[in-house]
């Protein structure tokens, strides 16, 4: 048996039909992010295309690998909300933090492990879907856990800052006969000007990867 280091909190909705009626749309804002660097987090935009990739069901089983501020976890389970999303993060230093938001938005459906991916996948059930958000050198490790443990049907989504990763990893699940798909999701935020008038901030690009087996 791997040791892990798991940590759940309960919090915020008690009813597990309850997510129903809100199954998206929280802010960023409204997750506690890394001080004193903030946007370190999924963001809002880049969830939407990353959590519609997934094809959660209301049952699913969810791992989050590099689960970050969690924020992924947390709308994930507003989905699943009759199963099960496990938050892996190898950030001992931000567990805290990850806590925090699970506590105050995920409830009892989302367990929180701190651990490197993918010795920590050991003990989970086998999912349904998969999350990865981080996983730096361990990334072709991480991809060959991942699919021999998905359940059939179950999609892998990968979110990649740069072109060159994304690449390898489409490679790697084309492979894998997991038929991947890339998007690039490129949004621009409104900003208001001191005179009321408003512009547009571009954001970083992100390219989302995502294979079905």
């Amino acid at each position: 048996m791997t040791d892990l280091t798991t940590r759940v909190r309960t919090g915020g909705l008690v009813d597990g039909d309850a997510s129903r009626e809100r199954p998206l749309g929280l802010s960023d804002d409204a997750f506690e992010q890394r001080r004193p660097v903030r946007g370190q987090i999924t963001k809002s935009e880049v969830r939407a295309v990353s959590l519609y990739a997934l094809g959660l069901q209301p049952d699913s089983i969810v791992w989050d690998i590099g689960a970050g501020t969690g924020s992924v976890a947390v709308e994930a389970a507003r989905i699943a909300y009759r199963g099960r999303v496990y938050a892996v993060d190898k950030d001992a230093d931000s567990a805290d933090l990850l806590e925090t938001n699970v506590a105050r938005y995920g409830d009892e459906r989302v367990t929180v492990i701190i651990g490197a991916a993918p010795d920590v996948l050991e003990d989970l059930p086998d999912p349904d879907s998969v999350f990865i958000g981080g996983g730096g050198a361990a990334m072709p490790r991480i991809i060959d856990e991942v699919v021999g443990r998905l359940s059939p049907g179950g999609r892998v989504v990968a979110n990649f800052a740069a072109m060159e990763r994304a690449n390898d990893t489409y490679k790697t699940m084309k492979q894998m006969s997991l038929a991947p798909q890339m998007t690039m999701v490129a949004a621009s935020r409104g900003r208001e000007l001191p005179d009321e008038t408003l512009r547009l901030e571009a954001m970083n690009p992100v390219f989302v990867v995502w294979g079905q087996k």
